[in-house]
């Protein structure tokens, strides 16, 4: 009595991936794409999203903490001057507003991400397309 050999994962797929297209034609493929380009917009959209808003966080949390420090009488005076650092540092991103600087930073690192995020989709593609 002899065993089959153990399907692979990659193996699997291929079968899928010809049953679909016995099944249905282009139909199939062109569900399969739609899937894959669909994969590729949450991805992205997640990325951009959590990107934008970690230095939004990141910058809010500085700034909250040295505002609560500048309440506490003998630590004050550094609260007070690292809330001028910041701000005078999102003013120079900003054009002289701070809150447009925090926008600024955080548009630029959502821009980062999704290219990030586009590169990595393109890499695996690329991988699982040899």
């Amino acid at each position: 009595m002899t065993l089959a050999p153990r399907q692979t994962k990659r193996t699997y797929c291929k079968r899928r991936a010809n049953t679909i297209n016995q099944n249905f034609g282009w139909f199939g493929r062109i569900n399969w794409e739609m899937t894959t380009v669909s994969n590729l917009f949450r991805s992205l959209l997640l990325s951009v999203l959590l990107s934008f808003v970690t230095p939004l966080l990141f910058l809010g949390g500085i700034l909250g903490a040295l505002l609560t420090a500048s309440y506490i009488p003998g630590i004050a005076i550094l609260g007070q001057i690292g809330q001028e650092l910041i701000l005078s540092f999102l003013s120079t991103f900003g054009e002289g507003y701070p809150l447009q600087g925090m926008l600024t930073i955080g548009g630029t690192c959502a821009m980062v991400g999704g290219l990030f995020d586009v590169f990595n989709f393109y890499l695996y593609q690329d991988i699982h397309g040899q």
